[in-house]
């Protein structure tokens, strides 16, 4: 079975390979159907019973044969950079024409939030995550231990981030305050 699927997925992806005569294909097929059993046997532990076993060995098989035709592409065709059009890329940096007003509306919010929090959650947030003090130092500084000056520091991030979701500028997880 493992010969026959290497045989169909070598033919459905024998456009990628250099011209190939017929005898290196059939070695490449056998290779792959050799390796690819190979790989079932060494992860026969893995096998969970999800779907059935012909179908969990097919997809080994299928990735051995996208390694070996990768393999075989990269070394016709190696990738390099030079050959990348850089001028057709689109330019995610370049602002936007609302951004310098959403990013001046932000920061109003956020220095306003910053001088409604707390004395000590304001000196922490400043400078941990304005002044790029280290956690541990502050620490020091401030005669305390580390987890008390995360979680001030925790508390005024929450703060910032619910004053800028009432502002309506959204904070996700990937633009939470640092």
């Amino acid at each position: 079975m493992l010969l026959q699927v290497s045989f169909h997925e070598l033919s459905r992806r024998r456009e990628q390979l250099e011209p190939i005569a017929e005898p290196e294909f059939d070695d490449l097929a056998r290779q792959t159907a050799d390796d690819a059993l190979m790989n079932v046997l060494r992860r026969l532990d893995e096998f969970r019973g999800v779907s059935r076993f012909a179908t969990w060995a097919y997809k080994l098989v299928t990735f051995e044969i996208s390694d070996k035709v990768a393999s075989r592409v990269w070394r016709r065709q190696p990738p390099s950079s030079e050959e990348l059009a850089w001028d057709r890329l689109p330019d995610w940096l370049a602002p936007r024409p609302g951004d310098g007003l959403e990013q001046r509306e932000q920061l109003e919010v956020l220095s306003a939030g910053i001088a409604e929090l707390g004395d000590r959650q304001r000196e922490v947030f400043v400078a941990i995550a304005l002044n790029d003090v280290p956690i541990d130092v502050l620490a020091l500084e401030l005669g305390s231990n580390r987890n008390a000056v995360y979680k001030s520091l925790f508390d005024a991030r929450r703060t910032l981030r619910s004053r800028l979701a009432a502002a309506g500028h959204g904070v996700g997880e990937e633009d939470a305050i640092q």
